[in-house]
């Protein structure tokens, strides 16, 4: 991890509170390793010139954890990429080009089950 630039940061999302789970999950979630500017955004400039540097680790409870890449796509729109060699077990973050990515707020992903999950921001840690 030295080899990052300065702004890659671990970003900890967590299930937020849904039908199913009124705690929300701790245990359901994901690792993220991006770079943010200061307001919180994810640098998308930053981003594509790493892109094999921003990973994705997926956490469930019960399930072994599945590694990806965070990419951008056609229209700035993000998604999670666990196997380039196919693309229907990818999953998409839902507006994360405008949500800030700081303690406290939300952000939605449409998983690999087709549903939309919301997840707390959990950490955002410097590296």
């Amino acid at each position: 991890m030295h080899d990052l630039p300065k702004s890659f940061v671990h970003i900890r999302l967590e299930l937020a509170r849904e039908p199913g789970h009124p705690i929300g999950d701790s245990e359901h979630g994901y690792d993220i390793l991006a770079p943010l500017l200061a307001d919180g955004h994810i640098d998308g400039d930053l981003a594509t010139k790493n892109r094999d540097k921003c990973r994705v680790r997926r956490f469930r409870s019960g399930e072994e954890d599945a590694i990806g890449k965070l990419l951008r796509g056609p229209g700035g729109r993000w998604y999670i990429d666990y196997d380039d060699t196919r693309s229907d077990d990818d999953e998409a973050g839902f507006r994360f080009a405008q949500e800030r990515f700081v303690v406290g707020e939300y952000v939605s992903i449409k998983e690999n089950d087709g549903e939309m999950h919301t997840f707390q921001v959990m950490r955002v840690d410097e590296l």
